[in-house]
Formats: C-alpha cells, structure tokens, sequence
C-alpha cells in the first residue's frame, strides 16, 4: 500500500492592490490589561512586543483592525520611492 506524502498548505499573503498605500504599524502601548479580543487582534496584525513594527497594505480589514486598537498603535504611511 503506497502512503502519499502530505504537503503543507501555505495560504496566500495578503496581496498589495495595485497602486494602493502601506501603512508602518508600531505598537507604542502594553498589552496588560486589555481584553483578550484587542489582544489577539495586535497579533493578527504581526505586532508582538512594545515598538514593533509591520508594514501592512492599507486594506479595509487591516484598516478595521487598526480601529478597533487604535488607543495601542501608531500609524503612518509609508513613503513610496
């Protein structure tokens, strides 16, 4: 009996739309005493430690994300060359 070889499923990233902005995302505040749900809506944005920072494309669902922590981040966008 041949045992097939299971292969990791990657999803896709995020894809930048074309022309469209980045913003740099940096965690300025602690998580402590937060609600789990901000907590776990600064990881999904790739935030782990005080001053880290991501660049993200500016997307309806970063920016939703972004709203909902905003009292936690600092957001700028990101200078095209």
């Amino acid at each position: 009996m041949a045992v097939k070889s299971a292969k990791a499923v990657r999803k896709p990233r995020a894809k930048i739309p074309a022309g469209g902005r980045r913003l740099r995302i940096r965690l300025v505040r602690s998580l402590i005493a937060y609600p789990k749900n901000q907590q776990a809506v600064v990881r999904g944005l790739g935030l782990r430690k005080i001053g880290s920072e991501v660049i993200r494309p500016e997307t309806p669902e970063i920016a939703g994300m972004v709203r909902k922590v905003s009292h936690l981040l600092k957001v700028e966008p990101v200078e095209e060359p």
